[in-house]
């Protein structure tokens, strides 16, 4: 199927619905399509079809008890999308949100992420619609085991390797592997982002966000540039976001907003390492929420809440959206253009709608698909798996160096890919040909399956 109209036609007739696994595909796809016709082999081997389709998809009923004695019923999946350079790995979203199109769009995501980090490790995403606000830490308990109690027959060390993602972390990983190892009879690392005390790794909770600061600094010294005095809009007040927010100001950058679906926090001077520590601190402890944890800052004199509004429309000179997919549309990046920004990269799953990306290629700004710039995370679980691998523990400094090197080779993949002839780094395309290449000389190589 070479013509680009009738794939695109066929693609939605074939998930009709499904919005957001279709945008990913597209984004990936419009860049790759030019490849695809000029070598042979890859429609030979059907590559553009075969990987609109995950491998399998397992949807259970999950159904556990609250702390009143009612029975509440949940929908879990797992989405093993690509498994033909690794293991499945990918991890697992506990929201109201979460559907088939969310999970199949994240999994096709990972495929790419993963390949460009060159580990052995294929792509997968899972979840529940299961809402953990205002759930007891029992209740929590309850679920993650009730949820395990279906997923362990799909899961394995060298088969498919969850970890957390949204509002699953530490505690949660932590039931759901003490379910998996009494089910299953095995001590293995078949999940990651555990406890450092049985088998976690060190600098896994900060590697999105320090690994996005990294990807960015990278992009600056492209341009002969530092992070040093610049100005940087977050979104976003979760894990990726505060630990991105961190890095960035101990590199000597102005971080000037954070924010909620509610609104954003504003601070014109930039804000200190000790209001980000005092934020994550307090996340840590519990489900907050966002609105009230940024609000908590919000009585020193230099920090101003802004309702209703988002964080990009004020004068920055980077942008790292780090909340939810989507949430960059078109008029803030119109917003941002104006306001002269001159990077954006992402730090969530496609933050950023396909007509805000034309509009900042459009405006020649620079700009990083989450493919790219948020892989640090998955980087670092990898290197986790080699630790229980090898039953090795590495140390912190260690593990920091690791994922600096991983984030400066994925910037450098993206460079050699992306090179325009004017000498502009196009570092989506960069970013989707080089996955590309990797995962469909993979399917080539071994045959039809």
């Amino acid at each position: 199927m070479s013509d680009l109209d009738s794939f695109y036609q066929w693609l939605e007739e074939r998930n009709p619905g499904q919005e957001e696994f279709i945008q990913a595909v597209k984004e990936v796809v419009c860049d790759v399509h030019g490849l695809v016709e000029d070598e042979e082999r890859y429609q030979n081997w059907n590559i553009l079809e075969r990987l609109t389709e995950p491998d399998r998809i397992i949807s259970f009923r999950v159904t556990w008890q609250d702390d009143d004695g009612r029975i509440r019923v949940n929908r879990g999946w797992r989405v093993q999308y690509c498994g033909v350079i690794g293991p499945y790995k990918g991890g697992l979203r506990f929201h109201p949100s979460v559907n088939e199109s969310i999970l199949k769009f994240l999994g096709f995501e990972q495929t790419f992420k993963n390949a460009l980090t060159t580990l052995p490790m294929g792509g997968a995403k899972g979840g529940s619609d299961f809402d953990p606000r205002n759930c007891s830490d029992g209740e929590i308990m309850r679920f993650c085991q009730a949820f395990m109690n279906e997923l362990y027959r799909h899961i394995g060390e060298n088969t498919d390797i969850p970890a957390g993602d949204i509002n699953v972390s530490s505690r949660e990983i932590g039931y759901l592997f003490g379910q998996y190892r009494r089910l299953a009879n095995s001590f293995s690392g078949t999940l990651t982002g555990k406890d450092i005390e049985f088998g976690g790794s060190h600098v896994r909770l900060e590697a999105t966000g320090y690994g996005l600061v990294y990807f960015i600094s990278e992009m600056l010294k492209q341009d002969d540039e530092e992070l040093k005095d610049k100005t940087i809009a977050i979104s976003g007040a979760g894990n990726v976001a505060l630990h991105a927010a961190k890095k960035a100001i101990q590199m000597g950058g102005k971080v000037i907003t954070l924010s909620s679906s509610k609104g954003y926090l504003y601070v014109e001077q930039g804000l200190e390492e000790y209001h980000i520590n005092e934020l994550i601190e307090r996340q840590g402890k519990c489900y907050s929420d966002s609105t009230e944890l940024l609000k908590s800052i919000n009585g020193d004199s230099n920090a101003k809440w802004h309702d209703d509004k988002t964080p990009w429309e004020v004068e920055c000179d980077i942008a790292l959206p780090c909340a939810t997919q989507n949430e960059l549309k078109l008029d803030d990046a119109k917003k941002l253009v104006k306001n002269k920004v001159k990077y954006v990269a992402e730090g969530s799953n496609m933050p950023c709608t396909q007509d805000a990306i034309d509009c900042f290629e459009e405006s020649s700004i620079k700009h990083a698909p989450g493919k790219a710039s948020n892989a640090g995370g998955v980087a670092l679980s990898g290197f986790e798996m080699a630790q229980n691998a090898s039953f090795t523990p590495m140390g912190y400094d260690d593990l920091d160096e690791k994922l600096k090197a991983i984030m400066t080779n994925i910037h450098t993949q993206c460079c050699e890919e992306g090179q325009q002839d004017n000498g502009f780094i196009h570092y989506r395309k960069g970013a989707n040909l080089a996955a590309f290449k990797r995962v469909a000389d993979a399917i080539v190589s071994q045959g039809v399956g």
